[in-house]
């Protein structure tokens, strides 16, 4: 499906949209619980309701309600197949959670999943007594524990993702644990993780990021849960604002573990004047300078700070392309070639994306089923000189459903 979106002038308030990342780890620790977890402001995107179908699968009972989600925990397979939909966290998460069950668990995944490296979680498990099998490091992948502690070392150059399942498996088994981690990328979101065991009361000790301690033979607490703003999903509207006249967003916990509430501090070097009230962030226009800025712990930024470079009066460089090579697209090669489509002069040095402010000329850009890709391609037009057509846009149900809804209620223009 096809949208395209014309010149705007940004002005509104909105709700952030719940949190998918941290949603998806609250499914984890509900699910190990023996008591049913009340969340609510709950995540209803694609990659939240796969967890949820996981979940299930591995014996939880889910009731979904309007504004809330409850579900009844007990690890107690009930399937041999697990289908992580599209989900690299889930996948990567619900594998140290499969790895506790004696059965062989298959998981399997759709879309660009299917390319997506399992190869960091191999050589972990099998150190902790679990057996697995891939298709040369790719899905699907079967796992046949039960795991039983001990010490492993981890891989966290290409992902966090696979470390969070071990910390949230790991508790439950009756032996302690201690996990040696090399090169760990997206530190905030392991504090993230943390946060959650700790809500559930479950106890991890992180030495400097390199070396956890798990006490085993611990117990997930039931209890009710509310799902954090999703930092991710409102740095495009934030960085809306900054482009096109004010926008203000609730709902955002400017003490949150999540990543990406960095935006903010690329949006002060940017010129915009950001305002923090209680819960709520108002960015609104104003200078539009160039910026330096390390996205390797929070990858998941560059295709709104691509677009907010764009617009800035001078060259800006923005470091960590590396991490950008396994997500639902090869993110770098799809910024560099999609948005010089529409005029945006942006290429990659090594380990930097360079992109020359200039004008954005408008055009035609192909998500490649790239939700993050979808929101940078709407948040693009606000003060492009024509309109840009974008392709695929559906795909941000993946994270924010309500994107364009949003996106509306701020002033966005749009037609389908």
């Amino acid at each position: 499906m096809n949208i395209t979106v014309h010149p705007s002038q940004i002005s509104g308030v909105v709700t952030a949209n719940p949190s998918k990342s941290h949603m998806q780890r609250v499914v984890v620790a509900s699910l190990l619980t023996g008591g049913k977890t009340v969340i609510s402001n709950p995540s209803v995107c694609d990659d939240a309701k796969a967890a949820l179908n996981v979940a299930v699968d591995l014996g939880a009972k889910v009731e979904i309600e309007k504004n809330r989600i409850i579900i009844a925990g007990g690890f107690d397979p009930v399937t041999n197949i697990l289908d992580c939909g599209e989900s690299g966290l889930g996948l990567r998460m619900f594998s140290a959670i499969a790895a506790l069950s004696g059965k062989d668990i298959t998981l399997a995944g759709r879309g660009t999943l299917k390319n997506r490296s399992v190869a960091m979680i191999e050589k972990p498990l099998i150190e902790l007594g679990v057996m697995v099998t891939s298709k040369q490091g790719k899905l699907p992948v079967t796992i046949r524990g039960p795991l039983t502690g001990g010490k492993a070392t981890v891989d966290g150059s290409l992902s966090s993702q696979f470390l969070t399942g071990l910390l949230m498996a790991l508790p439950v088994v009756q032996k302690d644990s201690e996990l040696f981690v090399n090169d760990l990328k997206s530190r905030f979101y392991i504090d993230l993780t943390i946060k959650v065991l700790e809500d559930f009361g479950i106890e991890v000790k992180n030495n400097a990021y390199k070396h956890f301690v798990i006490p085993g033979d611990q117990t997930y607490k039931p209890g009710e849960y509310e799902i954090e703003g999703d930092w991710s999903g409102a740095a495009f509207l934030l960085v809306a604002g900054a482009l096109g006249g004010e926008v203000e967003i609730e709902n955002l916990d400017v003490n949150s573990s999540q990543a990406d509430k960095r935006i903010l501090d690329v949006l002060e070097q940017f010129g915009a004047r950001i305002n923090r009230g209680n819960n709520a962030i108002r960015v609104t226009k104003a200078e539009m300078k160039p910026f330096n800025f390390d996205a390797t712990d929070c990858p998941d930024l560059f295709p709104p700070l691509v677009v907010l470079a764009s617009y800035a009066k001078g060259k800006s460089r923005i470091k960590g392309v590396s991490r950008l090579a396994g997500k639902e697209s090869n993110r770098a090669e799809a910024l560099v070639e999609e948005f010089t489509k529409v005029g945006i002069a942006i290429e990659t040095d090594g380990d930097d994306m360079i992109v020359q402010g200039g004008p954005v000329c408008g055009g035609s850009i192909n998500c490649r089923n790239d939700h993050r890709i979808a929101m940078a391609a709407a948040v693009a037009g606000i003060g492009a000189r024509s309109s840009i057509n974008i392709r695929g846009y559906e795909c941000v149900s993946k994270s924010y459903p309500d994107f364009f809804t949003d996106y509306k209620k701020t002033g966005g223009k749009f037609n389908e």
